[in-house]
């Protein structure tokens, strides 16, 4: 009775074992599709940070969706939402902490890339290598909204504190139009870089991805160009105050067209992420030729 036992036991365990190698064969055979989910840091390239300053602790967080062309390029959508910072007070470069600004801003972007692995997958998924590096390039959009803390009050002229309504909160820069130029919160932008992928089991990977983003935009940080006369403001010393902050550092304020940025090199960020990416089953979004419930044809002479 025990040897019987054993044997029924063994024969449940090849019957599964065969059950699965078939399951996964006739899936595995057809999954083209990545879902990813990645997490990591976000730097930013702008008037109000240090050049040769390229990492930063600011975090983000994306889900993108790939699809395989054949064993080597790819094309991915991705969404993402990070956050940027820059503050002239934490500079190395005096004339950038006596003028005294900075932002925060909450993010987000979609963009579309073409990917180009350099070594082959394999016919099928399962048959990846183990470790493989990709470049990647391509087009996006992204929205972005500079904001900073209000100070206590506004001076004027003729040294007079004026108390300020929102005194201590973060507020929208762009309404303020601090450098009296309305621009708009979303430009197209360009990704590009590269990354590596480890394969972590048959539908897994553990991929390391950098890439920096051109930007058509200049404000991403609420800062290009010069001063704005503190005359164009009329009453709102609340964006009197934003726009010239070196009153809250003892210093006089700047007369009108004095340089506040450098309006011919466009903002831009850098992306540091590490991801975990899923194929997908081939019931869902898969777009193969192969589908594992046709009947297989049996081959000539039998």
């Amino acid at each position: 009775m025990k040897k019987l036992g054993v044997l029924t036991l063994l024969f449940i365990i090849v019957a599964s074992t065969s059950s699965w190698a078939q399951s996964f064969y006739n899936f595995s055979r057809q999954r083209d599709i990545l879902l990813s989910l990645g997490t990591g840091t976000t730097s930013y390239f702008g008037d109000l940070n240090d050049p040769g300053d390229i990492f930063d602790t600011r975090w983000n967080i994306n889900l993108g969706i790939e699809y395989f062309v054949n064993d080597r390029i790819s094309i991915r959508g991705e969404g993402m939402y990070f956050t940027l910072k820059g503050d002239d007070a934490s500079s190395d470069t005096e004339g950038r902490v006596r003028r005294n600004l900075s932002f925060t801003s909450n993010n987000g972007e979609l963009n579309a890339v073409g990917i180009f692995n350099f070594r082959r997958n394999g016919r099928r998924f399962y048959q990846r290598p183990g470790v493989n590096g990709y470049v990647f390039a391509g087009l996006g959009v992204a929205f972005f909204q500079p904001k900073a803390v209000v100070p206590n009050s506004y001076i004027d002229n003729a040294n007079n504190a004026i108390p300020l309504a929102d005194a201590g909160e973060k507020i929208n820069l762009k309404p303020l139009m601090t450098e009296g130029n309305d621009y708009n919160r979303t430009t197209l932008v360009i990704p590009f870089g590269g990354g590596v992928r480890f394969k972590a089991g048959p539908f897994f990977n553990i991929a390391l991805e950098g890439g920096y983003r051109l930007t058509f935009t200049d404000y991403m940080d609420d800062v290009s160009e010069t001063f704005a006369d503190q005359a164009s403001f009329g009453n709102d010393f609340t964006a009197a105050a934003m726009a010239d902050r070196r009153p809250e550092i003892g210093l006089p304020r700047l007369d009108a067209g004095a340089k506040r940025g450098d309006p011919s090199d466009n903002d831009g960020y850098m992306i540091y992420n590490i991801k975990i990416e899923y194929y997908l089953p081939a019931h869902i979004l898969s777009t193969s030729k192969f589908d594992s419930r046709r009947p297989r044809r049996r081959p000539k002479g039998r």
